[in-house]
């Protein structure tokens, strides 16, 4: 078993649910988190634009001038069988894709036990 985590835009949750759904893939955990890429700010452009006066000195120009501002994504987590990992990746991708930066990232990581809390049950099957 594997276990899929995808971050993905915020705008993106409905799709990639949709998506999923109809590959067959219908069970998952989709939560909301902070953070960012390692794309660095420009920040002689960013200057430039603070010092023409552009940005206003409010709390709004200072969330825009903030280099290390976090943003709003949706991770979703995904448990399937060995099988299944290049499928939920490929419509992941498929759904996500802009071709900017920002898209998000796929992580696959080994499930090496899980556990029922209903029955203790302790197989494979247990997703």
């Amino acid at each position: 078993m594997k276990e899929v985590m995808a971050i993905v835009r915020q705008n993106k949750v409905n799709v990639t649910k949709e998506a999923l759904a109809e590959t067959g893939i219908p069970a998952f955990t989709c939560r909301r988190v902070l953070g960012r890429g390692k794309k660095l700010i420009d920040m002689t452009l960013l200057r430039s634009i603070v010092d023409s006066g552009e940005i206003p000195a409010t709390s709004q120009g200072e969330y825009l001038s903030e280099t290390s501002r976090l943003i709003s994504k949706r991770v979703f987590t995904i448990i399937v069988e060995d099988s299944e990992v290049n499928k939920v990746v490929n419509t992941i991708i498929d759904v996500n894709c802009t071709g900017n930066a920002g898209d998000g990232k796929i992580f696959v990581l080994p499930i090496s036990e899980n556990y029922r809390v209903r029955n203790g049950e302790t197989t494979t099957d247990a997703y």
